[in-house]
């Protein structure tokens, strides 16, 4: 099973070393990388390029490492065992399991996404490292033991938004997707919109360019919102003029809310407009 990138995902040379490194060593794959570089569809497109199942666990601020196991509902056991349900006699009907039981149980190698393991609590990879190394873990409340019968391919992805512990990153195969060149970007574009006039693609990868690298902004433009601006750009049916346009008091960009996602980069880019019609 080898990852060559897929006809939807323009997976560079580099990506595509990690990913089949991570799969034959069957070790975790960690993912960092700018938010909007394709982290979490990568994930996607590794079980679709594999032909394996996709397990999901998306990762919130409250999410605990216990619930990628299982979780005990005991409260609807109380209520049942006050109603008189024959249910309560078998503890098993009250096991809900989680991401981690499903990727260990599947009957065909799975492809298990932890997505942005970075939002949870510090203590969360730490609270995973036994069960990821070993692949197996123990249900308390039944006596049993869950063992992946073949160690699932595992993606994990970080915005490295805090840091994750050295016994964790120990055991992981590590990848930080940079930011694609221009060449690639453009392959990406070729892939979203095929036969896109290469003029207006050469203009709006100036334009977009230029932006990522103002001096001060504070949420850069990822390839998502590129995606998106070039989409409003053929809907609206934008003049290649406007994105030829140079002029410094016009600094702004046509349809700028596709790319600037907070008011501090939207005064940012009026400031420095402001200025240059000052020098006029």
């Amino acid at each position: 099973m080898r990852f060559e990138g897929t006809s939807d995902y323009i997976a560079t040379d580099d990506l595509k070393v990690s990913v089949n490194a991570a799969v034959t060593l069957r070790r975790p794959l960690l993912i960092k990388g700018e938010p909007g570089t394709g982290k979490t569809v990568l994930a996607q497109e590794i079980a679709a390029a594999l032909g394996a199942p996709l397990i999901e666990w998306h990762i919130k601020s409250t999410t605990r490492a216990h619930q990628g196991l299982y979780e005990y509902d005991a409260v609807a056991r109380l209520r049942d065992g006050q109603l008189g349900d024959p249910r309560v006699h078998d503890i098993s009907n009250y096991i809900r399991k989680g991401k981690l039981w499903e990727a260990f149980t599947s009957p065909a190698l799975p492809v298990l996404l932890i997505d942005e393991i970075d939002k949870a609590d510090i203590e969360f990879p730490n609270d995973l490292l036994q069960e990821l190394d070993r692949m197996e873990f123990h249900v308390y409340e039944t006596g049993e033991t869950v063992k992946a019968a073949e160690r699932p391919v595992v993606v994990i992805t970080s915005n490295n938004e805090k840091e994750l512990p050295d016994a964790f990153l120990r055991r992981c195969f590590f990848h930080y997707i940079a930011f694609p060149t221009r060449e690639t970007m453009s392959r990406i574009v070729e892939v979203h919109f095929p036969g896109i006039q290469k003029l207006l693609v050469s203009r709006a990868l100036d334009l977009f360019y230029d932006v990522r690298e103002v001096p001060g902004i504070k949420k850069k433009p990822s390839t998502s919102e590129l995606l998106d601006w070039l989409k409003l750009l053929l809907h609206e049916d934008m003049p290649l003029e406007v994105l030829q346009n140079r002029d410094p008091t016009k600094v702004i960009p046509s349809l700028h809310g596709a790319l600037l996602k907070n008011e501090q980069d939207v005064m940012l880019f009026e400031r420095l407009a402001f200025i240059a019609r000052r020098k006029v």
